[in-house]
């Protein structure tokens, strides 16, 4: 029996050296180690395609719509987007340089501020709500199912329903979700350093999709409708406060991709190419897709009488009256490349991520594969139809999660640029040793704590005052730029904890980063003296406290 399950273990063990001790397979497996040269293949164009492609989805095209309602005018609104996403390509960009540098993930990248264990948290936080907006993402892409089917089979609108109404939804639109949630399998199933294939063909078919709703919704009107010409209803003190939370809400929007841009762009072939790719792309991309929001919205307006956010919904108009040909097709490829659009979502945003924080809660039998598929099996679990209809509140809750992940940004900002200055070392996150940098308390790093609850407490009223509870105007206008303050607040409080009472392997001045990590041993540019000299020097650089001024770069 002994040796029957022994046979069952190795077979559900994931990928990972041999010869590593239980404690060491607690903390590591081939996806979470440093990513080998082999895998790193990720060049600028590559970030630029991704994020091209990201930027055209369902709701960044819909963002708008709330700046315009809260009283801005479109050009208002379209520079508030520029700022915020402005903004939001800078703080991903430099989310992504320790991933870019040494080649790890979020997940590890923790347990340099959080401790090896402490870090846990943060990933559990990171993979709940990775799974649940899986759910919603895929409910979302049930409703471009429904329009594309509709589009060639315009009966499949008139489905009898057979569920009753307690279950939320429709056998219609249950058929779509899981259709949906179906044909997203496949793209689960590739390892990240290949998925980038699938970004470039969203990349070219997004844009043409969109671009052809456009101008389609021009020419159907004969014009760019009114909301062009609608002047701010919002003047002074009032304005100043509605465009500055304006920005805030663009920069909150993206607080999911600053967090989870490691998990790329330790797959970078150059630090270089991880960086102003992402800072250039992100705005100019969200930015124009937005605009193309504000058009075909305002075009809609004209067409139907009634200004329709939701481009989904507008493709239903479309088929609502008696199309011809020509139209269907045009609804069939837009809400085609819709789906592509959401599939690419819920692959960069949820099931990578959750798939990367899985791994590392149990490294031993779950890989970034397996972590997916597990999230896409909650996902579909969870029913999001039921949460999104029946409560506000919860929808609400969804929306303003970011405060919690921007102190966990905080946290991790301040520990690799302020506290460690770029120096990690990187065998040490693979360590329970008590001696080791990320060991502190019995593996906890009660500085990040401290500093992860001061950045939610500032911003906790407020958003209490989103669920509806009565709360003070101040606490209301602070969390209106809660992204912001709880990234700020737990930044400097964790630099000014870390000050007083100094974490093992802080740097006091200069910059000190590896420059194209591997472990040493794994390189195979080297032969086996050479590597083995290169990991014997490595342990004798994490045995002295190095905080000499200057650029480190690893002769690996």
């Amino acid at each position: 029996m002994g040796d029957f399950m022994d046979k069952v273990n190795r077979v559900i063990e994931t990928e990972h050296k041999s010869g590593l001790t239980n404690a060491e397979m607690m903390l590591q497996n081939h996806d979470l180690v440093p990513v080998e040269p082999a895998r790193r293949t990720w060049g600028a164009i590559n970030f630029v395609f991704f994020w091209t492609a990201e930027g055209f989805n369902i709701t960044t095209w819909t963002m708008t719509s709330s700046m315009l309602i809260l009283g801005l005018s479109w050009w208002q609104a379209w520079l508030a987007v520029w700022i915020g996403y402005g903004l939001a390509g800078y703080m991903t960009a430099l989310g992504g340089r320790a991933g870019a540098v040494h080649h790890i993930g979020f997940p590890v990248l923790a347990r340099s501020a959080f401790g090896v264990f402490g870090s846990l948290w943060p990933i559990l936080n990171r993979s709940a709500m990775s799974c649940i907006w899986y759910g919603v993402q895929t409910y979302i892409g049930g409703t471009c199912v429904t329009q594309m089917l509709r589009s060639i089979w315009p009966s499949y609108n008139d489905i009898p329903n057979g569920l009753p109404d307690s279950a939320g939804i429709s056998s219609r639109d249950f058929l779509s979700f899981f259709l949906f949630w179906l044909i997203s399998l496949p793209a689960i199933w590739f390892p990240v350093h290949q998925i980038r294939h699938l970004f470039t063909f969203k990349m070219f078919l997004a844009p043409i999709g969109g671009i052809a709703f456009f101008v389609w919704s021009i020419v159907k009107a004969g014009g760019l409708g009114p909301i062009l010409s609608q002047p701010a209803t919002v003047t002074g003190d009032n304005w100043t406060w509605t465009f500055l939370y304006c920005i805030g809400y663009s920069l909150g929007n993206f607080g999911t991709m600053i967090l989870n841009d490691a998990d790329f762009t330790r797959f970078a072939k150059k630090t270089s190419d991880a960086f102003w790719p992402q800072v250039i792309t992100i705005p100019a991309t969200f930015g124009v897709v937005s605009f193309i929001g504000i058009v075909v919205s305002s075009s809609c307006t004209v067409i139907y009488g009634e200004t329709i956010w939701s481009p989904i919904e507008l493709l239903g108009k479309f088929l609502d009256n008696d199309p011809s040909p020509a139209e269907r097709f045009g609804v069939f490829f837009i809400a085609f490349c819709f789906i592509i659009v959401q599939i690419g979502i819920n692959i960069s945003a949820n099931s990578i991520s959750a798939g990367s924080d899985l791994t590392a809660l149990l490294p031993r039998y779950i890989s970034i594969r397996r972590g997916g598929y597990i999230c896409a099996i909650v996902g579909l679990c969870m029913m999001p139809w039921t949460l999104l209809s029946s409560s506000n509140s919860f929808t609400t809750f969804l929306s303003a999660y970011s405060i919690f992940l921007s102190s966990i940004s905080g946290v991790l900002f301040a520990d690799y640029f302020a506290v460690r200055r770029g120096k990690l070392r990187v065998r040490m996150l693979y360590s329970l040793d008590h001696a080791d940098d990320y060991w502190y308390t019995w593996g906890i790093n009660w500085r990040a704590y401290v500093a992860y609850i001061a950045g939610i407490a500032f911003n906790i009223v407020g958003f209490v005052g989103q669920l509806g509870v009565s709360v003070s105007e101040t606490a209301l206008r602070m969390y209106d730029f809660a992204y912001l303050l709880g990234f700020f607040i737990a930044f400097l409080v964790y630099v000014s904890l870390c000050a007083t009472f100094p974490v093992p392997g802080a740097v006091a001045e200069g910059w000190h980063e590896f420059d194209e990590y591997v472990f040493p041993e794994d390189d195979p540019r080297k032969g086996d003296a050479e590597r083995a000299a290169a990991a014997d020097a490595e342990e004798e650089d994490a045995g002295d406290a190095d905080t000499k001024s200057g650029f480190k770069t690893a002769s690996v």
